[in-house]
């Protein structure tokens, strides 16, 4: 059995050897099959498949995308399911698929964890999951999400800073950003130690080096200057800016729903798990379940189809 998780950025795989994660953007006519191929070792192999990659903008809407993304599995692995938000699996392509990897590791984890919330940081996003009302979640969209503050569109690898930072303080002076996509998400966790290089593993806003030069270059181009210009250093302050803003607002949301819930533990998995179960003082699920925990919903819709779910 193998797990899969099809996002808009990332192809996760799940098997017995452990997590494989490729760098798959949709929008770029990503090779879905030719890089599951590689995981196929019999026609009669199984594989139990989420998503989150229909919402890309290459697609005309979700359906088109989950068509897309049902198709490109199934040549691969013919005898492919694919749970939904109704915590079902499915043959075919069917709108329950959309957006559905969340709950699959919620459904997974519910039971070792009832009175729990689930903090899942990855590149792109931050699902925030109250474990204990796994019933109020069956059958939510992203949409419904984000209007409930479960998900939030910030991670560790993509996105662009300045949607946190509309401005920064460089010697106590205010000054505007730039809206241009000249920094990621990425640049500032690289430049403060928070991630290495080898995991920048999306491509760079100028498809450039992955390098603590290159990212300090790309954040001072966020007030459209050099670094000579405002020095190594205000590109560090714009790294550091960039980050409390978005540890206060992730780390205030899983709080707040935290709260709302009842939950008696937060526990953390993704890219981020080790940086922000330090700071929730929660429970890093990579020290549990190893580097699965990074490819959680691919990791977690393998083990529900392994209990027997639909197949």
């Amino acid at each position: 059995m193998i797990g899969i998780d099809v996002g808009g950025a990332n192809l996760k795989i799940v098997d017995d050897r452990g997590a494989h994660i490729h760098y798959c953007p949709l929008w770029e006519n990503a090779p879905i099959t030719s890089l599951l191929d590689q995981y196929v070792t019999s026609p009669d192999d199984r594989a139990a498949v989420v998503m989150s990659g229909e919402l890309a903008d290459c697609f005309l809407d979700k359906m088109q995308g989950i068509s897309f993304i049902v198709a490109a599995v199934k040549m691969a692995f013919p005898h492919a399911r694919f749970y939904g938000t109704d915590n079902l699996f499915h043959q075919g392509a069917v709108h329950q698929l959309a957006a559905a990897n969340w709950l699959a590791s919620a459904a997974y984890l519910r039971e070792e964890y009832p009175g729990a919330v689930l903090l899942d940081i990855g590149s792109t996003t931050a699902d925030i999951i109250p474990l204990g009302r796994f019933d109020e979640l069956i059958g939510l969209t992203d949409l419904m999400r984000l209007q409930k503050g479960y998900l939030l569109y910030t991670g560790m690898l993509r996105g662009n800073v300045v949607t946190l930072l509309p401005s920064v303080l460089l010697d106590g002076k205010k000054t505007p950003t730039s809206s241009e996509y000249f920094a990621g998400s990425a640049d500032a966790h690289l430049v403060l130690g928070h991630i290495t290089p080898e995991e920048y593993t999306v491509d760079t806003p100028d498809r450039k080096e992955k390098t603590q030069d290159a990212s300090l270059k790309r954040l001072a181009r966020v007030v459209c200057a050099d670094p000579d210009e405002i020095g190594n250093s205000g590109a560090y302050e714009i790294a550091e800016q960039f980050w409390e803003t978005q540890r206060a607002l992730i780390c205030g949301q899983v709080l707040r729903i935290a709260a709302e819930s009842r939950a008696g533990e937060i526990i953390v998995a993704g890219i981020g798990a080790p940086l922000f179960a330090w700071e929730l003082d929660g429970t890093d699920l990579t020290e549990k379940l190893g580097p699965v925990a990074g490819a959680l919903p691919a990791c977690a819709v393998r083990e529900i189809a392994m209990r027997g779910g639909g197949f």
